[in-house]
């Protein structure tokens, strides 16, 4: 075995050292620009053209490690940002981001805001504040906290409970839980049709054109019974989907807007599919040749003053044919209205005086 020199370890070690301060130190001739709260970096620094001409393994191995200089130097500001241990001393560490100040366009456009149901617009023209209430209170009877609503609430339900105190003034034989079930049946039969009216206020407000209540009127034809089912149907947060079925109803769990549902491509999927559709998207841009198809423009615009000529032309036709009909129906009216009003100005044959004219004899 062949002796090690301390030199040679040295330098060996000093090498891998010089290596690893390289790894983490990029030169930039123009700074980034960061944008910490969105763990945004812009490099405004140009590309070498020469070898990003073309495709092959040269271009992508300076795209590597373009983007490998840009991340270390994104991750370089990240250290030096305050950090502290999440959970303790033992916990991961965690930096504390900036606000952020580059403003990030959206998907999809934002949520259009909700129009108001009927309490709210009349606690808004009463002038009531809603007061925030806690959702737990103490409950005397369980000695626990329970919820303020709902299942297995404070006080628990009046209708399950093992004694009913009779009213003043009602019937000393009527069947008080009974009375109580019913007018919880009631109680839950009028919020639900408060949520349809609320559901149909909403829908009426989006659309354009008025719709049809949604309320009983007593004279619902099928297919508003089936549009009100399906509206309470997809009213849940499953959209229906785990709802009991009708009979003779479709399987399928029907859409919000009774039409196609449509599909988006997932967030983190098929990459080259995704680079695909960006790289199609800027030769759209950069391309010269009209994105817009002639042939489908200039038969749409024949078509259109097709329309409008035939339109003119039957107006013409009508306006003429009124015409012919007043001048055809002039003389018989006139005619009548002549021989009416002449007929009390003739004079008999025999008699006149003065104004006749004479024979000569």
């Amino acid at each position: 075995m062949a002796a090690v020199r301390v030199e040679t370890v040295l330098a060996a070690a000093e090498e891998q050292e010089a290596e690893k301060r390289r790894s983490i130190t990029v030169e930039k001739e123009l700074e980034l620009e960061y944008d910490l709260g969105n763990l945004l970096a812009v490099d405004r620094n140009p590309p070498p053209a020469a070898a990003l001409r073309g495709a092959g393994p040269r271009r992508e191995a300076l795209l590597r490690a373009l983007a490998r200089d840009n991340t270390q130097l994104l991750v370089s500001q990240l250290w030096e940002l305050p950090a502290e241990r999440a959970g303790g001393a033992g916990g991961p560490l965690v930096a504390q981001l900036p606000e952020p100040t580059f403003r990030l366009p959206r998907e999809k456009p934002p949520p259009k805001p909700r129009p108001p149901t009927r309490w709210e617009q009349f606690a808004r023209l009463k002038g009531i504040r809603r007061k925030k209430k806690t959702s737990l209170v103490w409950d005397e009877q369980a000695k626990e906290w329970r919820r303020r609503w709902g299942y297995r609430r404070a006080g628990g339900d009046p209708s399950r409970a093992w004694l009913a105190e009779v009213p003043a003034g009602a019937d000393p034989e009527e069947d008080q839980f009974a009375r109580l079930r019913r007018e919880k049946r009631e109680r839950v039969a009028r919020n639900e049709l408060n949520r349809l009216r609320n559901l149909a206020r909403a829908h009426r407000a989006g659309s354009a054109v008025p719709a049809a209540p949604l309320h009983p009127t007593g004279h619902q034809d099928r297919d508003e019974l089936r549009r009100v089912a399906r509206v309470a149907r997809t009213s849940t947060a499953s959209l229906g989907r785990f709802q009991p079925r009708l009979p003779k109803e479709p399987a399928e769990p029907p859409s919000r807007s009774g039409g196609k549902k449509r599909r988006f491509e997932p967030l983190l999927g098929n990459l080259a599919a995704e680079r695909s559709r960006q790289l199609e998207l800027l030769r759209d841009m950069g391309s010269k040749k009209p994105v817009l198809d002639i042939t489908r423009a200039v038969n749409k615009q024949l078509r259109q003053e097709e329309a409008e000529a035939a339109a003119a032309n039957k107006g013409k036709k009508q306006s003429k044919r009124g015409k012919r009909g007043r001048r055809q129906q002039r003389p018989g009216r006139s005619g009548k209205k002549s021989g009416a009003r002449r007929q009390p100005q003739q004079k008999p044959a025999g008699g006149g005086t003065g104004g006749g004219r004479r024979k000569k004899a």
